[in-house]
């Protein structure tokens, strides 16, 4: 768990890097294409790895691909104006926002503390953002950050429709594939020669998504949700190393004040949810 979540900040530092030059459905596009590549490599290589490619449920998983393509879009585009730590603040709001649709599309209720814990969530995104909006930052980046996590809501909600149908094989496939062909005339009309060692880069983005995708679904075979999720919190570590190390941001007074409180409350929003079954 832990390496998959330092797989996704270094494609997100990555893809922030990359997005000063080359458009998003360029960048997504190479990315999807690679993973797509590596996941037919290793079929070659091992006939049938990563279990069936079919499904029953085709509509569930074009539902996932749109909803993921709409997160990296939405997360690429945020991080061209604000910094890693803060796009992870509103990423980590995602929780609580599968909470909300679960309650809509699959009639789950939770109690009325984890309803409580997430508007405290919420509550630390807005002091985190408070000093940036009233210093005339972007409600753009903002609002795209917002799209993506929702986004990512989505497909956790998608997750558990789909949760009977194993292999890891078949949700690469589900995911990349649709998500290419949409992007595919986008890239095309935008398309920017790469330079250079940038090549290198825009391959190593689907490099970093492929490893951190495999990780993520080795760690959920070995443990349970409750177990793993306090650890994507170290997430928003790896976010601060790489602002400092890379842009020399360092995270201001609010954002963490803010972190604190989103992490807060994500933790006892979980607890209040295992405390009732």
């Amino acid at each position: 768990m832990l390496a998959a979540l330092g797989l996704f900040a270094a494609l997100d530092a990555n893809s922030k890097l990359l997005s000063g030059s080359y458009p998003v459905a360029q960048v997504v596009l190479i990315r999807l294409v690679v993973i797509l590549a590596l996941l037919a490599a290793a079929r070659l290589l091992r006939p049938g790895i990563g279990g069936e490619l079919g499904t029953r449920h085709p509509g569930l998983h074009l539902l996932r691909a749109m909803a993921m393509l709409g997160s990296a879009i939405g997360f690429f585009q945020a991080l061209r104006e604000i910094p890693l730590a803060e796009g992870y603040l509103v990423y980590f709001t995602a929780p609580f926002m599968t909470l909300g649709l679960a309650a809509l599309f699959l009639g789950e209720q939770p109690p009325r503390s984890v309803w409580g814990w997430s508007g405290v969530g919420f509550l630390g995104v807005l002091v985190a953002m408070a000093p940036g909006l009233q210093a005339g930052g972007s409600l753009l980046a903002y609002g795209y950050a917002l799209l993506a996590t929702v986004s990512y809501a989505l497909v956790l909600t998608v997750n558990r429709g789909l949760r009977h149908e194993a292999g890891i094989a078949r949700l690469v496939l589900w995911s990349a594939l649709p998500g290419g062909l949409v992007l595919l005339p986008f890239a095309a009309m935008e398309w920017v020669p790469p330079r250079g060692g940038d090549w290198l880069a825009l391959g190593v983005n689907g490099l970093f998504a492929g490893a951190a995708t495999i990780c993520l679904a080795a760690a959920f075979r070995r443990a349970n949700a409750a177990r793993l999720a306090p650890l994507e919190f170290s997430a928003l570590l790896w976010a601060m190393v790489a602002d400092l190390l890379i842009w020399q941001v360092l995270p201001a007074p609010a954002t963490l004040a803010g972190a604190v409180i989103v992490v807060l409350a994500c933790v006892m929003s979980q607890r209040a949810q295992r405390a009732t079954g």
